[in-house]
């Protein structure tokens, strides 16, 4: 969601984030994503949970086949690419509109020609035109890394509910480094049951599945 660089000489740890390119192989296809730290930041790099999400999705746990398909927050697209190579019917890669075309190359480096009709880039930014995306319209819902900014946790919530049915299925990898994102998952838990599904230790990656809480009918 975010495009505002982390200042670099206070993450060394963090140096591979600079790296032109990550490489990785998911769904049987070698992967080659671009990385642009210096012009996107955190919205141009592969982070943690969205490798670990793509691990989660590999193993099967949710059906993607035949599926409609959104990623939020996509940064470099890699979980919408994968979910893309596992079969989802359609594939919507979302996020700001600074990391449109990066996010676009990425796709199409990534993805065999006849998949890609499968795949639309398109401009999301949490809570602002939701009407452009149909109400309920998604069966995964996918997110990874993209709880990290209190302000917007009321849109992102927002989002969520617009684009998900009484059956749709929200998966988030998050790494949980402060009480917000906690504070996060409390509020989801308002609308959606919560549980977690799968834990990466040696990432420190956590995968939730969410759906919503059906109305209470009067009695």
């Amino acid at each position: 969601m975010a495009l505002v660089p982390y200042v670099e000489n206070q993450l060394p740890a963090l140096s591979k984030l600079h790296n032109s390119s990550a490489q990785f192989r998911f769904a049987n296809h070698d992967l080659h994503l671009t990385q642009d730290w210096k012009k996107l930041g955190v919205a141009a790099v592969v982070w943690d949970a969205a490798v670990v999400m793509c691990i989660y999705l590999e193993m099967g746990k949710v059906e993607l086949k035949g599926k409609e398909v959104i990623e939020l927050g996509a940064g470099t697209g890699l979980v919408g690419i994968v979910a893309a190579l596992l079969g989802a019917k359609r594939v919507t890669i979302t996020d700001r509109e600074q990391a449109m075309d990066f996010m676009s190359a990425n796709v199409k480096a990534n993805l065999p020609q006849d998949t890609q009709g499968s795949v639309a880039v398109s401009e999301l930014t949490w809570g602002e035109g939701l009407e452009r995306y149909t109400a309920g319209g998604y069966d995964v819902v996918l997110g990874a890394d993209i709880v990290y900014l209190e302000d917007t946790f009321v849109q992102l919530l927002q989002t969520l509910e617009h684009l998900c049915s009484d059956t749709s299925v929200v998966l988030l990898a998050c790494k949980i480094r402060y009480k917000r994102d906690t504070d996060f998952l409390s509020m989801l838990k308002q609308r959606f049951t919560v549980e977690e599904v799968y834990y990466n230790k040696q990432r420190d990656i956590h995968v939730y599945k969410s759906w919503k809480v059906p109305p209470q009918r009067d009695l």
